[in-house]
């Protein structure tokens, strides 16, 4: 019989917990470094990398991202894990009831999964440690329903530790899904049920090392006991903030949005930052990067009858384009099969899209070119036009604080075709641009070719192939000075 906290904590240690918790909730709002006018995490001297040539720091237009989201965004590329006991019952929700002996990933290996994502340009990978069945992948001390009653391992495994100990030896980004709905539990739908998935987090939070994010939906049907549940997201972003403060809290969280479609597709206009509240988070303004997620197969867990419908390289980048060319990030499920490796198929077409993206963006046209703008902040050369072409993260271009429009002209060493541009804002100084159009020089007269509303960290458009010697980007509108990292231009013959 399990009681709730009886093997962790007695109930003083629960009382002493609570204040702990309680105590986190100032530490969360603590956690934003904020300006005189208590509008959000400031830039400081330490936002810009020193070990390089770097821009020197301006203004910055509130709310902007703090170091982990900045971190995080940079990344672009994120890949989900869903793994469990869907896997063994060709099913995509579970009951709660299907029995622990069914799983057994007799040949599983963790460090196949992250040798794959390395390969293939991921940078973090997100693993289902309980999906809404309530099976969890580690020896839960508050369920018997997890891998210790399973045949995997005669019921002595942790695959949480192997991912873990697979990620943190491969210096690759962590962190774990563990669903808020669970079906088995019989507390579900109770007050008692949030100490329950309270104590379970701090399992996870406290014996895997550290912890890059925590993804957390708001589902929410019925249990065991036929009832919902009213989720207690601040004693729960509470205590992901007490035992992580490194930790981006996903999705249901107060860090990083999903867009919510499950198509990999963002929006056109993107704002990082959004009016929103959290509990333990001051209302108002706030920086929440969005994210798209979708599975490289038609559903999340792996069914050996989808083999045939993975989605092609085609598919893949068009997904990339309309997620990291759009101002999101993408989160892309890789299910391993049964047997727990991610299947040669998938793995297969994760390396030919990789493939096709390095060939897409293999030769930039304008590094070296000559480029000037109708503004240069004081006309200082370490805010000039050309810092966005240098394949410096750290140098961009900027106007004088009261230039909201400009432009800038780049004239090739010769005339080239090219069908899609890159643009990337200084987002460590906020997002700006409201609007932007690019020409190009056809026989001396400027053409449109392509435009758009919100630019952030990545902007990627496609155009009808055009040869010219020079482009021309005009930024519209911005609610201050613009900022630009990149304006990259390229051809891709599909």
């Amino acid at each position: 019989m399990r009681a709730f906290a009886a093997r962790s904590l007695n109930r003083e240690g629960v009382k002493a917990h609570d204040l702990k918790v309680l105590l986190a909730g100032l530490l969360l709002l603590s956690s934003l470094r904020c300006d005189d006018a208590g509008r959000g995490f400031v830039p400081s001297t330490d936002t810009v990398a020193r070990d390089s040539v770097a821009t020197p720091p301006i203004e910055a237009f509130f709310p902007v991202p703090s170091r982990p989201q900045l971190d995080w965004q940079n990344d672009m590329l994120g890949m989900f894990v869903c793994l469990g006991i869907n896997t063994f019952t060709n099913s995509e929700i579970g009951s709660g009831r299907e029995s622990p002996l069914l799983f057994n990933p007799t040949s599983l290996d963790a460090t196949q999964w992250v040798r794959i994502a390395q390969e293939t340009g991921f940078k973090n990978i997100v693993l289902t440690v309980k999906h809404v069945d309530g099976f969890c992948l580690w020896p839960s001390n508050y369920t018997e329903y997890c891998i210790r009653s399973s045949l995997y391992k005669g019921g002595k495994g942790d695959i949480v530790r192997e991912f873990a100990d697979a990620c943190h030896q491969a210096g690759m980004k962590f962190g774990f899904y563990i669903a808020p709905w669970d079906r088995h539990e019989p507390s579900f739908g109770t007050a008692a049920y949030n100490t329950f998935y309270q104590n379970q987090l701090i399992e996870l939070l406290t014996n895997y090392g550290d912890i890059d994010e925590v993804w957390l939906d708001g589902a929410n049907g019925t249990g065991a006991g036929g009832r919902t549940q009213e989720y207690d997201w601040g004693l729960f972003y509470s205590t992901i903030r007490y035992y992580q403060p490194g930790a981006l809290i996903a999705c249901s969280g107060p860090d990083i949005r999903t867009i919510g479609n499950e198509t990999g597709i963002g929006n056109t206009t993107e704002w990082s930052p959004q009016q929103t509240s959290f509990p333990n988070v001051p209302a108002g303004a706030v920086w929440y990067p969005s994210e798209c997620d979708v599975s490289i197969r038609p559903g999340w867990f792996y069914h050996e009858a989808e083999n045939g419908q993975i989605k092609t390289v085609r598919q893949l980048v068009d997904i990339y384009l309309g997620s990291v060319g759009r101002n999101s990030n993408l989160l892309l499920n890789v299910p391993p099969a049964a047997d727990g490796l991610i299947s040669p198929l998938d793995e297969a077409r994760l390396h030919d899209w990789k493939t096709e993206l390095d060939r897409m963006f293999g030769h930039d046209f304008l590094p070296g070119a000559q480029a000037q703008s109708s503004n240069t902040r004081r006309s200082l050369p370490s805010y000039s036009p050309g810092n966005c072409f240098d394949d410096n993260p750290d140098t961009f271009w900027t106007t004088d604080r009261d230039t909201l429009s400009a432009t800038i002209t780049v004239n090739l060493s010769h005339a080239a075709t090219v069908n899609l541009i890159r643009l990337e804002e200084a987002i460590v100084y906020g997002q700006r641009i409201k609007a932007f159009s690019c020409a190009a020089s056809v026989n001396g007269t400027w053409v449109p070719v392509t435009s758009g509303t919100t630019i952030g960290r990545t902007r990627i458009l496609y155009f009808p192939a055009v040869t010219t010697p020079a482009l021309r980007l005009s930024i519209l509108g911005s609610f201050q000075s613009p900022t630009l990292r990149t304006f990259s231009a390229y051809f891709t013959d599909d």
